[in-house]
């Protein structure tokens, strides 16, 4: 009996121990800080840029014509080759030019000849009538005072008359001569031009691209380009931005020069840095959208005629900007907002007004300080006051 008693006891004794148990409240999981990717606002100055695509235009393009035909006898170049201004790229056979010169010659002396000869008669024949004139004045007198007759007077009258017709046929005689010598020499002069086409040379400092006619082939004046020239030192980027871009460019342009940079698509870091030389007369009505063009020195040959570039037109800098990364930037209904990270790493919903964009960063005009941390991945698992890990704190 004494046993079961004792038994009895240590069985309530142990059920009064559970319930007890389970009447203490448990206390609540401490919640966990969210795990996000921050940022520090920093201190920049940020370009003003407008970026499109452009096209690598020569600078200028010639395409050389033979001016005259006949045989193509010699190419003083390889295709592909860099030419500069009034090197000989081709010869024309000269020959049949330099027969058209000698005969032109021939000509010229022929009625310079011709001219002394008409000049000699003149002087000839104004003697003649000098002196067919003192004689009729003699007879004339002789006549009046009776001692020549009528018929002897006239003949030597008439005598002078001709003398006097002799000397215009000379006189017209030496302008038909002048005038058949300064054909001569038009003559002599466009033979020697057209002697001069048969060598070609190149108007411009440039590239030579495929050769179109080859050596011993017949050319005919004005008919099938023999090559053509680019010129690629210095080369143009044309290019086009919208219409409501204009008024800002032309503004800044005229205080200054505005500079252009470009780069390939396949190299982004190879930039070359020109100047804006052209802005079209007209907006394209089917696009909204104007033509510019930039000037580039292409010391290195690196741009090349029909390549593609993006294009960076930069219209001014913003100094001293607050900058973070575009990231950061939510939306709500009430407008753009960041989260940022409190000295406490707690998160705060913070209003701000941006400004502008550059690539993957933002400026924030006004709602943020330099050097506050905010938070640039994971904002959907935040809230206002809520705990944050930083994953990696990095700058803009």
């Amino acid at each position: 009996m004494p046993m079961r008693l004792a038994n009895l006891a240590i069985l309530v004794a142990v059920l009064l121990a559970g319930c007890s148990s389970s009447n203490v409240p448990k206390s609540p999981p401490r919640p966990q800080a969210a795990m996000v990717t921050t940022a520090r606002a920093i201190e920049k100055t940020m370009p003003v840029d407008i970026r499109v695509v452009g096209t690598v235009e020569a600078f200028t393009t010639i395409r050389v014509k033979a001016q005259v035909g006949g045989e193509l006898m010699q190419v003083q170049f390889r295709e592909g080759d860099n030419v500069r201004k009034g090197d000989l790229l081709f010869v024309i056979d000269p020959r049949p030019f330099d027969e058209a010169i000698l005969q032109a010659k021939a000509n010229l002396e022929r009625d310079a000849a011709m001219l002394r000869q008409a000049e000699a008669n003149l002087q000839r024949d104004l003697a003649q009538e000098k002196f067919a004139r003192e004689q009729a004045a003699r007879y004339e007198k002789l006549f009046r005072e009776g001692v020549m007759s009528k018929e002897q007077t006239d003949q030597f009258r008439t005598e002078a008359d001709v003398r006097a017709q002799a000397v215009h046929a000379d006189q017209a005689a030496i302008g038909s001569a002048r005038a058949a010598m300064a054909a001569d020499e038009a003559a002599l002069s466009n033979a020697q031009l057209q002697r001069s086409y048969c060598m070609i040379h190149s108007p411009i400092g440039g590239r030579t691209g495929d050769l179109m006619v080859k050596q011993g082939n017949l050319v005919k004046a004005n008919d099938v380009e023999l090559v053509t020239i680019n010129q690629i030192q210095p080369i143009l980027v044309a290019f086009s931005v919208p219409e409501k871009d204009l008024p800002a460019i032309k503004q800044r342009l005229a205080s200054r020069k505005l500079s252009v940079l470009v780069n390939p698509a396949a190299a982004p870091d190879q930039v070359d840095e020109g100047d804006l030389t052209f802005i079209d007369n007209a907006v394209d009505t089917t696009t909204g959208a104007i033509k510019l063009k930039a000037t580039f020195k292409n010391t290195g040959s690196r741009l090349w005629p029909g390549q593609f570039v993006n294009v960076i037109l930069r219209l001014d800098t913003v100094p001293d900007a607050v900058v973070v990364p575009a990231l950061a930037i939510q939306t709500s209904q009430t407008g753009e907002y960041v989260y940022v990270v409190k000295p406490d790493m707690t998160a705060e919903m913070r209003p701000v007004a941006t400004g502008l964009r550059v690539g993957q960063e933002i400026v924030i005009e006004r709602g943020l300080k330099i050097g506050e941390t905010v938070v640039t991945e994971g904002q959907l698992r935040l809230a206002p006051g809520m705990k944050v890990r930083a994953r990696q704190a990095q700058g803009v």
